[in-house]
């Protein structure tokens, strides 16, 4: 049980890591609160990871209600949320950034820590539906918790990240952080591949359709 709970833990730390684009999130977080003092920043952060746990826990158990409740399987939004993972995956590979974040540091807001920061920056779009499957996918209690607990271990790491933001900016500039984001944007393309494909392949399962 305990070496369920542990593989389950180190796997979803590493996928939901790189779900929340980390070095994309530190360049936004940089160009957001440049100027503001550390105080502020770290009120900021705070706020910020709280946000995205609460709509990560909800999406993380909300997964089998939802397409209960729309009526859709699993594997079909496994084909959906893949694609639309891929598609960011494109867009992080290409420039650096996701698809759906593009030019939000030059929004006024009085609050960027939840908009646009918690949501889309960490959270976005592709994100979300690669919680729901991802929640949906376990089923023992081992399972479940350790996937949890990687949902939160991201989160707390990409927390920690935020806060050496100031430092990763001096040591890697914005060159050193945009290749970063592009490789990250490439191992988001191969998790992307391993969604569609297992959606297509137990769809495929259950119409019948490999043994005609």
């Amino acid at each position: 049980m305990f070496e369920m709970f542990f593989s389950t833990y180190i796997n979803s730390t590493i996928r939901f890591l790189f779900l929340l684009a980390p070095f994309f999130a530190v360049s936004m977080f940089i160009a957001l609160t440049r100027g503001l003092p550390a105080a502020e920043k770290a009120s900021i952060i705070r706020r910020a990871c709280i946000a995205a746990s609460v709509m990560g826990v909800i999406l993380f158990f909300g997964g089998p209600l939802l397409f209960s409740a729309i009526g859709i399987t699993l594997d079909s939004f496994r084909i959906g949320a893949g694609t639309l993972l891929f598609l960011t995956a494109i867009s992080l590979v290409t420039s650096g950034t996701r698809n759906h974040a593009t030019g939000l540091p030059e929004e006024d807001r009085d609050d960027i820590a939840v908009v646009p920061l918690a949501v889309p920056v960490m959270i976005g779009p592709a994100t979300i539906g690669a919680i729901l499957v991802y929640g949906a996918e376990l089923k023992a209690v081992p399972e479940v918790a350790g996937g949890l607990f990687g949902l939160i271990s991201g989160l707390l790491i990409l927390g920690i990240l935020l806060h050496l933001s100031g430092y990763l900016e001096k040591a890697l500039g914005k060159t050193g952080l945009n290749i970063l984001s592009k490789i990250s944007g490439l191992v988001l393309s191969a998790m992307a591949a391993e969604i569609v494909l297992t959606g297509i392949t137990g769809f495929i399962a259950s119409t019948g359709l490999s043994g005609a």
